[in-house]
């Protein structure tokens, strides 16, 4: 049977979940102790004290019941007087939540045959009418006598210290649980980008686990770091002869001069595209931005650049942590893609309680839907959709994009867009 029902009951989070754990198991043991507690202690209890005090109705009747002296009425605690038929109850009474009132009538009936009525209206009195030679007589003594008294402190105890050790459990639990929460939080933190503070605790196992997310993180950020300076390295040792390339171009003439000049300015490029795309999000710390403002601002400088773009919706208010830089970086790639394959591009930013989405469209021929998976990838230039005629670029402008997202904790995806026909790349962060 599948159990898929019971998960929406079950709380996400790891403290619920411990939780649960603990209560279930308190909770489940103290119903099962007080319904056989009750069935085997309180019920037979009830019935042996039923029993008696029936005995000792048999010796007031024998004693001649209303005129039995008066020294055994006393000495039993039972009380006896003459009443009328009519008021006699016609059916047992007592109160809804009498649960030991049943057994309590179920055993006189079935010990007396004599029995008229029996009422246990009153919390402190029984009132029992039988058959007598003159008429109905009724016979009235203390509760205590027919049932265990104060049989809520039993549950009232179990309860109390049910709860008292459900604490210490989760007090001492949680100490548990702590190093898994910052070790996860410290995962998500890395993630999106951010490194924290953590020092692994707890138990052996989780400090293991601990230790080798430290030591997966040292390795991720020497393995970025390195990358990083190398190619740098060769990005400065390349510019050094493509500028003289560029001052012994200069001594050509023009018709000679101009091809060679656009190889040169493609290199230049794809160099550049090269560093954006080892330097990721290295260089660039998180801060408190305000992300309508970041994009308009962005917009704005590529109109000024001549590009055709215009930003269409510009929806929600607030900051949330960011690397301004390399957004900066990845929505210039995706504007400049859009505009270099089509002829207008349109960008709308919309700022949620949980998240951000940067979404730019373009008129151009679109990427296939089984295409778009691998445009995202390193160096994928995809030449059979897209338009090789304004300039292809080195294929890393969505892979920067894709890279910069996922370093915040987001996505970049890909569809058509359905107000131009083109491409739409929509930028997702959690807030």
């Amino acid at each position: 049977m599948s159990m898929e029902w019971l998960k929406r009951y079950v709380p996400g989070g790891l403290y619920g979940r411990a939780a649960l754990i603990l209560i279930l198991p308190v909770v489940a043991v103290q119903l099962v102790v007080s319904i056989v507690f009750v069935q085997r202690h309180f019920e037979d209890v009830t019935r042996q004290m039923t029993g008696g005090i029936s005995l000792e109705l048999d010796l007031i009747q024998a004693e001649g019941g209303v005129q039995a002296p008066a020294e055994v009425l006393q000495t039993l605690g039972i009380t006896a007087r003459p009443v009328t038929p009519a008021q006699v109850p016609s059916a047992p009474i007592r109160p809804w939540y009498d649960f030991s009132g049943i057994v309590v009538i179920s055993t006189l009936e079935g010990l007396r045959g004599d029995l008229l009525g029996i009422s246990l209206a009153e919390d402190d009195w029984v009132r029992v009418y039988l058959a007598g030679p003159d008429g109905p007589v009724e016979y009235r003594f203390d509760r205590e006598r027919v049932s265990a008294s104060n049989p809520h402190q039993l549950f009232v105890n179990m309860i109390f210290f049910g709860a008292v050790m459900t604490a210490i459990a989760f007090i001492y639990l949680r100490n548990q649980l702590l190093p898994i929460k910052e070790l996860s939080e410290a995962a998500a933190a890395f993630g999106r980008g951010r490194v924290v503070p953590y020092k692994p605790g707890g138990a052996a196992e989780v400090r293991q686990a601990g230790q080798a997310f430290l030591d997966m993180r040292n390795r991720i950020e020497r393995h970025i770091e390195q990358r990083t300076l190398m190619l740098s390295g060769v990005s400065h040792d390349l510019r050094t002869p493509l500028t003289r390339l560029k001052l012994g171009l200069s001594l050509l003439d023009d018709e000679d001069r101009e091809p060679l000049e656009r190889d040169v300015a493609e290199m230049q490029d794809m160099i550049e595209g090269f560093l954006d795309f080892a330097r990721g999000t290295a260089e660039d710390s998180p801060a408190e931005v305000d992300p309508i403002a970041l994009v308009e601002g962005i917009v704005a400088d590529a109109q000024r650049g001549g590009r055709p773009v215009e930003l269409v919706l510009s929806e929600g208010e607030g900051q949330m942590s960011l690397r301004p830089t390399a957004l900066r970086r990845a929505l210039e790639n995706l504007i400049g893609n859009a505009a270099r394959y089509g002829s207008h591009a349109e960008v709308s930013v919309w700022l949620g309680e949980r998240a951000l989405r940067i979404r730019v469209e373009d008129d151009g021929p679109g990427i296939p839907e089984a295409d778009r998976e691998a445009a995202m990838r390193p160096f994928q230039r995809l030449d059979s959709a897209r338009n090789q005629d304004k300039g292809g670029g080195v294929g890393l402008g969505l892979s920067i994009a894709a890279d910069i997202a996922r370093a915040h904790g987001g996505m970049l995806r890909l569809d058509q867009s359905e107000t131009l026909g083109g491409l739409r790349a929509d930028l997702v962060i959690a807030r």
